[in-house]
């Protein structure tokens, strides 16, 4: 296990350097490089059509408490958040014109040579940059991908590597960044609102949250069926909007032990409940397993927009739930002990966030209906 450390307000992480996907695959490979390989990975899924719930955001917003739209799309995105952990989301007021300004940098950032990323290339001991993170030791399993990552908010913790980018990918990321802020703030107030977490300590633990992307490359593969994209995890956000950039399918989420394929629907994001909300939400909402796969033909490209708690609060169920509804779940920890916790370890399923349990059983977190 990689040894953590924290320096002021900078998680620093011990993360071993890997070769770019991207480039391998250029190579043409007929067989991949064992290391790839995942025999450990169930690769069935669902021939049913079960899809994640959508939920309309400006039923959400555009209504008052004494409107049946907004009880009904309130009731739809408990549902969601419940029974799913994922939904897509429509109407969600994210300008077009920057969504699509976003999809063509990051497109343009991937085209780049090889030489031109590595000016970008993740240091030792941080997360942000071009590379891959989760890679804790020599002999482990490695995803069919390459990410870059950035955190993006408050402007404060951003590291030098994101002034070195062009002015009108930095200017992009920043306006993308701003929106996504404020769209995610309001899904979160409305899931306190239906989960009965009161609107101030949503603010209060959120509203000056810290915000980190990160950038995706799947290249194609010649032997997909034996590789992962990115492996089975749960996010350790309050909250993950996803943006896919092209066309190219591949994000599944576990549901009641099978894995179901998530169809982008188009001009929408993809949200999911984080660690961080399950731990605030005292169990009420999971964070949910999922996982990419890839293409032997097309590469996929995403964007993972993180959302988190203020890096000096502390994380623990929401006092307005326990005072309701007894004792808490999770133990309370600090959000920057939290994190460190996080990205020095291997990344496998839902392992981590069931570290914080005070009680480990289903039936003692007494979910809501």
């Amino acid at each position: 296990m990689a040894m953590k450390t924290h320096t002021g307000d900078q998680l620093e992480v011990n993360h071993k350097k890997v070769p770019s996907v991207q480039e391998m695959a250029k190579k043409k490979l007929v067989r991949i490089p064992s290391r790839y390989v995942r025999d450990d990975q169930e690769r069935s899924v669902a021939s049913s059509n079960r899809e994640v719930p959508v939920i309309d955001m400006q039923r959400l917003i555009n209504s008052n408490d004494h409107d049946d739209s907004i009880n009904i799309e309130l009731q739809k995105l408990h549902f969601a958040a419940k029974e799913w952990g994922f939904f897509q989301l429509i109407n969600h007021g994210v300008s077009c014109s920057v969504v699509e300004k976003m999809k063509h940098e990051i497109q343009k950032f991937f085209d780049l040579p090889l030489e031109e990323k590595k000016k970008f290339e993740i240091l030792p001991g941080d997360t942000d940059g071009f590379g891959q993170h989760f890679v804790v030791s020599d002999e482990q399993k490695l995803d069919w991908a390459d990410l870059f990552a950035l955190k993006t908010a408050p402007p404060y913790l951003r590291r030098p590597i994101f002034s070195k980018l062009s002015l009108s990918f930095r200017a992009t990321i920043e306006e993308y960044s701003e929106e996504v802020k404020e769209l995610t703030m309001k899904v979160l107030k409305m899931l306190g609102k239906a989960v009965g977490i009161e609107e101030e300590e949503v603010k209060s633990l959120f509203e000056e949250g810290m915000q980190s992307m990160r950038m995706n490359y799947y290249p194609p593969c010649p032997q997909p069926e034996l590789v992962m994209g990115l492996s089975p995890h749960s996010d350790a956000s309050a909250l993950t909007i996803l943006l896919q950039v092209n066309e190219t399918e591949g994000l599944q989420v576990r549901k009641d032990g099978i894995w179901i394929p998530i169809i982008p629907l188009p001009n929408a994001f993809i949200v999911n409940i984080g660690d961080v909300f399950e731990i605030f939400s005292n169990g009420r909402y999971r964070s949910i397993e999922h996982r990419s796969v890839v293409s032997s033909e097309k590469e996929r490209i995403s964007v993972a927009t993180f959302h988190g708690p203020r890096w000096d609060g502390e994380l623990g169920p929401a006092n307005s739930l326990v005072t309701a509804n007894g004792q808490p779940a999770f133990k309370k920890i600090g959000v920057d002990e939290f994190y460190e916790g996080y990205f020095n370890r291997e990344l496998v399923g839902r392992t981590y966030v069931d570290t914080m349990r005070i009680t480990s059983t289903e039936d003692d977190l007494k979910n809501a209906s």
